[in-house]
């Protein structure tokens, strides 16, 4: 692919991946508030914009074999542990901004588990086998990400209650 196409696909997968999840959190408010069919709407769209952006990733070559892109997702994660957030956690220290400080944090604990969990995944589809079969849980304030039968009684991050938790 030529450099300026796939300059602009990745620009397209980018602004495609924030409307997507911009959407989906208009969604939560709008049926927070009482309005079920808007959100519904803005789910529909957020759907289409998952389309757009998958569409633009298959062309990137993003998308490749379970194997690699598990590898790619732990990279990614490594990527936030080590890099990213470290330097994002700096500026916004710096700037004495305390909600951005916390975002980070809740952000950066969970990255390390989401790193765990794709090894772990890795080294079962390398060996052609498949994970557990267990329920994972997701903190809704921190994004605190669980396996097993029942979510923690309290999130070891921010320490909200086990029924909070959101399970897949």
């Amino acid at each position: 692919m030529r450099r300026m196409t796939e300059e602009a696909l990745e620009n397209a997968f980018a602004g495609e991946s924030m409307a997507h999840m911009k959407y989906l959190a208009f969604a939560e408010i709008a049926e927070k508030d009482g309005y079920p069919n808007v959100a519904r709407l803005f789910t529909a769209i957020a759907y289409a914009e998952q389309v757009h952006a998958t569409n633009h990733a298959r062309n990137l070559g993003y998308l490749k074999k379970t194997t690699d892109n598990l590898l790619a997702g732990m990279d990614g994660e490594n990527f936030e542990i080590d890099e990213m957030y470290p330097a994002y956690a700096a500026i916004a220290k710096l700037q004495e901004e305390k909600g951005a400080q916390l975002a980070i944090h809740y952000a950066l604990e969970a990255e390390k588990i989401h790193a765990d969990m794709y090894q772990d995944a890795a080294a079962s589809v390398k060996q052609g086998e498949d994970i557990d079969d267990e329920s994972v849980w997701v903190c809704p304030v921190c994004g605190h990400t669980h396996r097993g039968k029942e979510a923690p009684d309290r999130c070891p991050v921010c320490k909200v209650k086990k029924e909070r938790y959101k399970k897949f």
